[in-house]
């Protein structure tokens, strides 16, 4: 199916979306819910209950041509999920509600299956059909299913839909591996019969030696790269397993484990020849993260993985939340601290940095030359990369009503997320 199906894309988490980049962009339109429903909800966390609107981390559409339509699919704090028409803004089928915040990015089936996979923190993760008059769940999973949660019920990291089979990790700690059996019922419309084939903790003894806040969860995306699959976790642990005899009914074995000390939100991202970039949070302090630094680049196939790492302190808690974005010579990572940072891919040495509004959780997107970043002032910016290896020159920027924590969507040269403000936005060139 066309489109940008994931969180970043593809099964390395390297692709940003399509252009020609805006250059002098605009509000294109701007959705605020249905005549039912506002994107704000009431949720209760470690903070009580609050009220939070809009879409937050990570929260990246998807884009998707479909039935002759660009459809834009949302979760959102309403809680739920959005069919929208992408050149209107308007509803091509009613939101599909669940029970608490959708938080984490959908992904539809790349296959050309009309699915969409997605987590709540309402405990279940779903799997739900676009294709009748309204949304409906095929299939679900709760996270208390699988013993035992050592954190939490929520579903933060995006799936990833190869071969038939779905790869999710989630905050009870533990991933999963289903195969989907997808196909088509005697009325044309899509039909799954999902079998959870391997399940694991994402942690082991050694782990919980050296973490004793019991914070494991898994909130990353799964990654992709040849047969290997990669994830993180809470820990800090970063981890890959060999998947090449999945269909052959082999169990996936363990081959890479690299503990770097604090905790890893954001997703793992790979380049063609193989490495891996791992943006690592500073919160626990300990001397591991002193000493590795807050932004890796790691070769699993190396005795000693780390290629590089750097220090991307400036407050006490601090670090990277986002995931980082690839070009050929850089990295580019923002920090919660309000810093986005220039790296260079080889050496991990900072070329420069650009001082924004913090917390950035919000992953950057490289199109056409073009950085884009959001921060938490709600100032979606753009930069322009043509000329790597020196600081980069504003081209743009917009500014929303709210923080902007998730990360656009790029479709056709047309910016699509949601800001805590409670709306969501297309934004491109009139």
């Amino acid at each position: 199916m066309p489109g940008l199906l994931t969180f970043r894309g593809n099964p390395t988490r390297t692709f940003y979306g399509t252009g020609p980049a805006p250059r002098a962009p605009e509000v294109l339109w701007r959705f605020t819910g249905s005549a039912e429903r506002d994107l704000c909800s009431l949720t209760t966390w470690e903070a009580g209950t609050t009220l939070w609107c809009g879409a937050g981390w990570t929260g990246q559409p998807a884009v998707i041509e479909w039935d002759e339509r660009t459809w834009v699919i949302a979760g959102t704090y309403t809680p739920g999920v959005h069919f929208l028409d992408a050149a209107t803004g308007e509803q091509l089928l009613p939101e599909f509600v669940v029970g608490d915040l959708v938080k984490g990015s959908v992904t539809v089936d790349p296959d050309g299956y009309p699915l969409v996979y997605f987590g709540s923190r309402d405990d279940y993760f779903r799997i739900i059909a676009f294709d009748r008059e309204e949304p409906v769940e095929l299939w679900s999973v709760n996270a208390d299913e699988f013993s035992p949660v050592l954190w939490n019920d929520d579903w933060d990291g995006a799936g990833l839909v190869l071969d038939d089979y779905l790869f999710q990790g989630g905050e009870n700690s533990h991933f999963f591996i289903a195969k989907l059996n997808r196909g088509f019922d005697a009325d044309g419309l899509v039909s799954i019969d999902p079998e959870i084939v391997f399940t694991s903790p994402g942690w082991d003894d050694e782990l919980l030696s050296v973490v004793v806040d019991g914070n494991i969860s898994i909130e990353t995306g799964m990654t992709v790269v040849g047969n290997t699959l990669y994830f993180a976790n809470s820990g800090g642990l970063v981890q890959g397993w060999d998947i090449t005899g999945l269909a052959d009914g082999q169990d996936p074995e363990r081959v890479f484990r690299y503990w770097v000390g604090d905790d890893v939100d954001a997703t793992v991202v790979a380049d063609a020849e193989g490495f891996i970039y791992v943006g690592v949070e500073y919160e626990r302090g300990n001397s591991r993260s002193q000493e590795l630094g807050q932004m890796l680049k790691l070769d699993p196939s190396a005795e000693d993985p780390l290629v590089w790492g750097t220090d991307l302190r400036n407050a006490g808690i601090d670090g990277v939340w986002a995931t980082p974005a690839l070009t050929e010579e850089m990295v580019y990572a923002p920090t919660n601290a309000g810093f986005l940072y220039g790296l260079r891919r080889d050496t991990g040495e900072i070329v420069w940095r650009k001082r924004m509004t913090g917390p950035v959780w919000s992953s950057p997107v490289v199109v056409d030359n073009l950085l884009i970043q959001g921060d938490c002032a709600g100032t979606i910016f753009a930069f322009d990369i043509s000329q790597t290896l020196v600081e980069p020159p504003e081209a743009w920027r917009i500014n929303l009503d709210g923080c902007v924590e998730a990360t656009p969507a790029v479709w056709n040269g047309v910016l699509y997320v949601a800001g805590r403000d409670g709306a969501f936005y297309a934004i491109g060139d009139r």
